[in-house]
């Protein structure tokens, strides 16, 4: 709160009329403000205030105004909590002192909160939540707040109730746009939970309101985005990336549609609708970032490295000016997303350092670390693959699944674990326990039909290595037609080479030939050098057999080519310092890296 804020509200009362009051609260504004800000100065005017016995109502406003500035400014936690506290006791009981009272107690249990006192941050805001119904907008601020604690605790169940609380007060309020804003955090919730019996008609709910609430447009679309949002991210966690277009192009020309608005200065009539979701620059770049996971999971890693460049690039300069969290997930979310589109496309060096990168960032903050170390020793266990470091893989993948809770993350991991089994030809056992735990035909564990598709494709390949060739087929066609259904195009390249390496093993050589070809032209599409690489062998061998002497030529040219540029990437990456991140399986990860001699990893199985 701002002390010349505070000021002008308590200027026409009676009691500040002394001119005392308001030449120090002048002063601390000014040092407040000073550049750069002198902070020790700002507090010493404002304990001045005391020295003067000031009535209750100024005793109470400059303890949470000395509070505010010491929290917000210092490191002095302590001194801040005891002038809150006091702002908090002293202002229960005063009559209609609301603003004093419910900032004291929402900025004290963020304080608690800082100082991992949750217990205590709790009851003070249920307590400010139970006093506050006569105030609309400080009632739905503390009940989002009180949310908000609950679901960084993962407790979801309580978050919900909270929020649906929220909903039905802001409904009897008149507050059309926060009851949309407390369902649709609640469908959020609802959506990390899987409850997806409960999102759809919820979700169905927020969309009429939304499109029957008339008030400041900027407000409206930015409840479109989120609404939209929401269902984009609902198609992607089900893996249906054709189904999700529609949606998708609506939310990108919605956050278009907001980058054309002014933020009007008008304050809405009814308290209760004065918050706002996120600020517009974040929803651009949430929206770049949801574009990039479609691109992600569709196959289109050109497309995903164009949005996710026009994101960071969004996101460096936000960060120049403001330090808000969500800015960092959103940083990693992407890295994450194009550290993955790296590897397919044979730029391992590079995806190796922006792993390095994921660390730094998750250095900073305990909890995104919390958040992400699954999703980052699951991105050095597929580093560890392309790098045929098959040993480091599975340590990567084990330490991966004892940090999940996350359903699809986990059967993404054991996905590629089991890929990784194959590979090494004499795991069976081991082998037969993960595939039964991610059975495409029985109780597969998620609804996620990307997922489902990739789990036909490892049965596919384990039965192609146990040269059970039609048990292979019938898999890979079952890939093949889900991954047809949702252009999940790097899994039709996958299976369609595959499958022709089946046919040319079977010596079917022109069934062989019309599998092969349109693998290679969607791999060069994606571009994917793995597929490409399998696809330019395959297009060798098949012409050689078939007597085609140039085309054999030419295949066996491209296949040099992909051959010395993936060898080249190899030698880079394993030279790198941050290549000692595959020996990191515990705790936060490692600050230095020590430089190697060369790689030490076979190349055999890029050759």
């Amino acid at each position: 709160m701002s002390v010349m804020a505070a000021a002008a509200v308590v200027a026409p009362q009676a009691e500040a009329s002394d001119s005392w009051y308001l030449a120090l609260l002048g002063f601390a504004e000014h040092f407040r403000t000073s550049s750069p800000p002198k902070i020790r100065l700002c507090v010493h005017c404002l304990q001045a205030v005391f020295q003067f016995k000031p009535p209750q109502r100024i005793e109470a406003r400059t303890h949470l105004q000395l509070g505010s500035v010491l929290y917000h400014h210092t490191k002095n936690s302590e001194l801040a909590r005891q002038h809150l506290e006091k702002a908090w006791l002293i202002s229960q009981q005063i009559p209609q002192f609301e603003d004093v009272k419910f900032e004291a107690a929402s900025l004290l249990s963020e304080l608690y909160c800082q100082e991992n006192s949750v217990d205590a941050a709790k009851p003070l805001l249920r307590k400010a939540i139970q006093i506050s119904q006569q105030t609309p907008y400080w009632h739905c601020r503390l009940l989002f707040q009180l949310a908000q604690l609950h679901t960084l605790e993962k407790d979801l169940v309580s978050a919900c109730d909270l929020l649906g609380v929220g909903a039905e007060y802001a409904r009897v309020v008149g507050s059309e746009y926060t009851r949309a804003l407390f369902l649709l955090s609640k469908g959020m919730l609802l959506l990390m939970e899987r409850k997806l019996q409960e999102v759809h008609p919820l979700l169905t709910l927020c969309g009429q309101i939304v499109e029957n609430w008339q008030g400041n447009p900027i407000q409206k679309e930015s409840l479109r985005v989120f609404f939209l949002v929401l269902q984009v991210t609902h198609y992607l966690d089900a893996g249906q990336v054709k189904s999700v277009k529609p949606c998708l192009k609506q939310l990108q020309q919605c956050i278009q549609t907001i980058s054309t608005l002014h933020d009007d200065e008008i304050l809405p009539s009814n308290p209760a609708d004065l918050f706002h979701w996120l600020p517009k620059e974040h929803m651009c770049v949430l929206v770049y970032l949801v574009t990039v996971m479609h691109s992600m999971q569709a196959g289109y890693l050109e497309k995903a490295q164009k949005y996710t460049d026009k994101a960071l690039m969004q996101l460096e300069k936000l960060k120049m000016l403001d330090s808000s969290p969500i800015l960092s997930s959103f940083q990693v979310i992407l890295l994450e997303h194009i550290i993955m589109c790296r590897l397919v496309t044979g730029h391992k060096a590079t995806a190796l350092q922006e792993i390095s990168q994921v660390c730094q960032l998750c250095q900073q903050s305990p909890r995104l670390f919390s958040n992400h170390a699954a999703q980052l020793h699951t991105l050095l266990g597929l580093y560890c693959i392309s790098v045929n470091c098959m040993d480091n893989a599975e340590a990567q993948f084990t330490t991966a699944l004892r940090l999940t809770t996350h359903q699809e993350l986990w059967t993404f991991i054991v996905t590629n674990l089991a890929s990784v089994y194959i590979r090494e030809g004499n795991r069976h056992q081991e082998l037969y326990s993960l595939l039964e735990r991610i059975n495409p035909d029985h109780n597969f564990p998620v609804s996620s039909h990307c997922l489902r598709a990739a789990a036909f494709y490892i049965r596919g390949l384990f039965s192609f290595f146990q040269g059970r060739y039609n048990e292979a087929k019938r898999f890979l066609r079952e890939t093949l037609k889900m991954s047809n259904a949702e252009d999940l195009n790097r899994l039709t390249a996958c299976s369609l080479v595959l499958l022709g390496h089946i046919f040319y093993v079977l010596g079917n050589h022109r069934e062989s030939n019309n599998m092969v070809v349109p693998a290679m032209q969607l791999a060069s599409k994606i571009p994917d050098m793995s597929v490409q690489l399998w696809s330019s062998a395959l297009l060798r061998d098949l012409n050689k057999a078939c007597g085609n002497n140039i085309d054999a030529h030419e295949a066996a040219q491209m296949h040099q080519n992909f051959s010395q540029q993936l060898l080249q990437d190899h030698i880079e990456a394993c030279s790198l310092p941050e290549h000692n991140l595959i020996t990191w399986t515990d705790g936060s990860p490692p600050v230095q890296f020590q430089a190697q001699n060369g790689p030490t990893t076979s190349l055999a199985s890029l050759l």
